[in-house]
């Protein structure tokens, strides 16, 4: 096979070398732009697992690089004055140019031609079976063939500078530094024995208010050796961009995602590898990475393919999920460096944390593996914090007088408990640990009464280990219900046998049980969920409401008539009843569900409120209903007991409600004196489209706790203690609401519990033996 590579960066030299050597007979051709000898960038990072990978494709090109690598284990942030170091993560560095010339010196030696200084206009133009393009970010064969290849390019929003400096560093170094217009950070790491790359990136925004955009190449590198002085201890920094003038050499990022790898020019398929295909931000040290493995991956799909079309189908299903797997991860670094500003209210150990864990691949029981120490430090700090805050005994201290119920956290707490076992405490209310049980609907009322099904779910799951467990969303009338088999808070009948149950949980167990009042609005009137979910009743339907005229499921849902004011006023009594019936009840914690397309939700999104008058138009406007709702129901709710608000952070639909308006309504409803934002999404409208996966939600908790300074509830996908511990030690929530799980296993948190090897929990006295017999076999 004839085959033409066209750029000489790690992607194309990498395949090139793995093809040849799989058969030598293959003509194989890498052509560069540039000279042997140029490149651009200081040094590039693997992790030893890429190491790994390297070595089983091809062993004399993984041990030349291995011999010139500068390896270490630690990471060094410096933050506000302070230092936290975190070890055993397995890093090397070695030069870009030097990897090059290992790669070039491994293609000759096994017979590939090399031509440089060689700019190819038109890949026709070379007799070839198989034209690979990995010419880069910038790539001209992209560029050409984008139909095929349907490129998206997002330019990121931080500016950075990748420079060089002779001041060895030992350890990978994150320094993050406050001026006058914003925060600074760099990204500092030796690669050979006398040189490190020092990157040094901030927000457009701090670059041009620094005055950055006005100064000369020479100005710049000496704003950034004052700047980070303390790094550099009297060393200079370096440039190898010479041919960029001022403030060209402050560059952004091109976040590169392409739909279709492979395009067919007649017989010949043109194929994208490395930058031309996809870019993973610098902070995760990637790039290089995914280019190698783009390289093995193709050259095993020929290895293995009977055919070229097989072969280059295989490469670009394989590989596309896996890069997107590293890319989904390098966004959540990107965003993470891109808003340093949302975290610089933390305290250094717990900032260094969220550093750590920025980007979801790395967990709490990662870094557990690899740094015990570390994590057992920083979990005595959680936790002392965490007795504090819930005005506690700290670790270590002399027990304190019992909490009042329901904690069940008296005195001083463990020296090293799980974030997710640490207390919290909101209002009058100490939560004994981080974790709660998700409202989730049962369809199994009778007029609205609940009864014994509801007795043995929720009594099941209040003595499973959680802090919390929430009632699901119950009704403010009769026709306010989902379907006609959702419980209510509408009668006295109702409160009695809410009661019943509050008795239970209180009188059996040292947990909090709350309730979360709704209105279905358009999405009312409909069948249970087995029946069907979201279909009409086929009789007996009631009339509906929302914010503005609609049919949830088009064509098929019974159309929901605007609101007036009269219908307003009533609405806003019933909720006010139903409060009230819920403190009779007994009640700990109330929440208003204003999410997921229902009466509420209809309000604040865009897609469902079309109104033109005070109720409509802005965002301020689209929350004064559901706000008038809130404070009304907090008036006559008891000031010790904490009240939530769930919310759509993200209707996932073009013109929807975004991430970026969530934070600005978690401070609407802070103002109007809630506690805690339940961040949830979607569920608005069937024209969707979620991005799904581990912890998917936890991001929109995250701004909302961090930039609208109010408590936050994770939720979504949670299903390990190694999220819940993740989240709640980052300060990405404070709490964390577990729903299918729970379904699954009534006691999952004592599971949870035991599988990490944590035994102090307390579990009820009747269960005793199970305990033991748990923690046992996880033990094994």
């Amino acid at each position: 096979m004839n085959i033409l590579c066209i750029g000489g960066g790690p992607a194309g030299l990498y395949f090139a070398l793995l093809m040849k050597k799989q058969n030598p007979s293959h003509q194989i051709t890498v052509v560069e732009r540039n000279r042997p000898y140029d490149t651009f960038g200081w040094g590039v990072v693997f992790s030893d697992q890429t190491l790994g990978n390297l070595a089983e494709a091809d062993a004399p090109t993984a041990q030349a690089i291995e011999a010139s690598f500068n390896h270490w284990d630690d990471i060094d942030v410096f933050f506000k004055g302070e230092k936290v170091t975190s070890g055993g993560h397995g890093f090397c560095g070695i030069g870009r140019k030097h990897l090059l010339n290992i790669l070039q010196h491994r293609c000759e030696e096994l017979g590939v031609s090399l031509v440089f200084e060689t700019e190819v206009t038109d890949e026709q133009q070379y007799n070839a079976d198989l034209i690979i393009a990995s010419d880069g970010l910038n790539s001209r064969i992209r560029t050409r063939h984008m139909e095929s290849f349907q490129p998206q390019i997002e330019q990121r929003h931080c500016r950075f500078v990748w420079m060089g400096t002779r001041k060895k560093f030992d350890a990978f170094t994150f320094a993050f530094k406050q001026t006058e217009h914003g925060w600074f950070q760099a990204h500092i790491y030796q690669y050979d024995a006398d040189t490190s790359t020092f990157i040094i990136e901030t927000p457009e925004t701090v670059w041009r208010a620094s005055g950055l955009a006005e100064l000369s190449q020479e100005e710049s590198i000496a704003f950034c050796e004052r700047l980070f002085a303390d790094q550099l201890d009297g060393h200079k920094l370096m440039t190898n961009a010479a041919h960029l003038r001022g403030s060209a050499m402050w560059i952004k990022f091109p976040r590169i995602v392409c739909g279709r790898w492979v395009h067919w020019n007649g017989a010949v398929p043109v194929v994208l590898m490395g930058d031309a295909a996809h870019t993973a931000h610098y902070s995760i040290g990637s790039g290089t990475k995914l280019a190698l493995e783009d390289a093995i991956e193709l050259a095993r799909c020929f290895a293995l393919q009977a055919d070229m079309a097989s072969a280059l189908a295989a490469y670009e299903k394989l590989r596309a999920v896996e890069v997107l797997k590293l890319q989904n991860a390098a966004r959540n670094s990107m965003e993470w460096f891109e808003n340093v500003d949302r975290y610089t209210a933390m305290e250094a150990p717990q900032f260094a944390y969220s550093m750590l864990t920025r980007s979801q691949r790395l967990s709490h029981e990662n870094l557990r593996l690899r740094d015990a120490a570390y994590v057992d430090d920083y979990e005595r700090w959680f936790a002392q914090r965490a007795a504090a805050q819930a005005g506690q005994t700290p670790p270590g201290a002399a027990p304190s007088a019992a909490v009042a119920r329901p904690s069940a956290v008296a005195g001083a707490i463990p020296s090293a408990a799980p974030p997710m076992f640490t207390p919290y405490k909101v209002r009058g209310l100490t939560l004994k640990n981080r974790i709660l049980v998700s409202p989730m609907a049962q369809y199994s009322a009778i007029d609205g009464e609940v009864g014994d099904y509801h007795l043995a779910h929720l009594g099941a799951r209040a003595l499973g280990g959680a802090a919390l467990v929430f009632a699901e969303m119950t009704c403010v009338s009769a026709d306010a219900r989902i379907t006609p088999y959702c419980p209510g808070l509408y009668t006295p009948e109702h409160t009695q046998a809410w009661k019943r149950i509050v008795d239970f949980v209180h009188q059996q167990t040292d947990v909090a049980i709350a309730v979360q009042l709704g209105h279905a609005g358009a999405k009312g009137s409909t069948r249970a969920m087995w029946d069907g979910i979201d279909q009409p009743l086929d009789k007996d339907n009631w009339p509906l409401v929302s914010a503005s005229p609609q049919q949830y499921l088009q064509g098929i849902s019974q159309t929901a008539h605007e609101m007036t004011t009269e219908d307003m006023d009533r609405i806003l009594a019933d909720f006010v009843r139903a409060t009230l019936a819920a403190d009779e009840a007994g009640f700990d914690w109330l929440e208003l569900h204003c999410a997921h397309g229902y009466l509420l939700s209809s309000f604040i999104s865009p897609l469902t409120n079309q109104r033109d008058d005070y109720y409509g138009g802005s965002l301020e406007n689209r929350c004064r209903y559901p706000l008038r709702v809130f404070t009304a129901m907090r008036a006559v709710w008891p000031q010790h007991k904490p009240m939530s608000v769930r919310i759509s952070a993200h209707d996932w639909v073009e013109g929807g409600i975004t991430p970026d308006d969530a934070v600005q309504i978690a401070r609407l409803f802070k103002a109007a004196g809630a506690d805690m934002i339940d961040c949830s999404s979607g569920q608005v409208s069937k024209q969707e489209k979620p991005v799904y996966g581990r912890m998917f939600q936890t991001p929109f908790a995250d701004r909302i706790r961090n930039e609208a300074g109010i408590g936050a509830i994770a939720v979504g996908s949670i299903y390990e203690a190694d999220h819940a511990n993740s989240i709640i030690a980052a300060g990405r929530a404070d709490l964390c609401a577990v729903g299918r799980p729970h379904l699954a296993n009534p006691a999952w948190t004592l599971t949870e519990a035991a599988r990490i090897g944590y035994k102090t929990i307390a579990w009820p006295k009747q269960y005793l033996a199970g305990k033991q017999q748990l923690e046992r076999n996880h033990g094994r």
